[in-house]
């Protein structure tokens, strides 16, 4: 698909992203590149005593793997001039193994002072195999105009 600019979003357009399964490799890859080895991500044993009874993954790593799976949409790449904010929510862990799809709607748009960009924001939930969302937030961009 090609990306869409600010005039071809139309309120309520929805798209749902193809899945990526977690794995434990994404996790230890994901601790090493942020610094992040919180046990709760990285020992098997010590996850096993906390109330998800294993390992989960990152928050912040389901949220950028959201943003990759929502660049592979193709509807922003090339005309997003810039990222202008980000609301965030976690509502349940992910776990390896688990295999997530991004459901990606156009919330809300508006007009700039300049004619060659509006401004965009995305309502985004991030779910797992079972349909359960695990993640959700709202997503601010600005975008060309043709």
């Amino acid at each position: 698909m090609n990306a869409l600019h600010f005039e071809e979003f139309e309120l309520g357009r929805q798209w749902t992203t193809q899945g990526r399964t977690v794995t434990e490799a994404d996790v230890v890859a994901f601790a090493a590149l942020s610094g992040d080895a919180n046990p709760l991500h990285v020992d098997a044993e010590y996850a096993r005593t906390t109330p998800f009874g294993e390992r989960i993954a990152h928050g912040v790593l389901g949220l950028s793997i959201a943003t990759g799976l929502i660049s592979k949409l193709g509807i922003i790449e090339g005309t997003t001039i810039a990222f202008l904010g980000l609301e965030w929510s976690f509502k349940a862990p992910i776990v390896f193994g688990d295999t997530i799809t991004v459901r990606y709607r156009v919330a809300d748009k508006r007009e700039t002072s300049k004619p060659d960009r509006g401004i965009v924001s995305f309502v985004a939930q991030l779910v797992n195999q079972r349909g359960e969302v695990v993640q959700e937030g709202k997503q601010t961009l600005l975008m060309r105009r043709r």
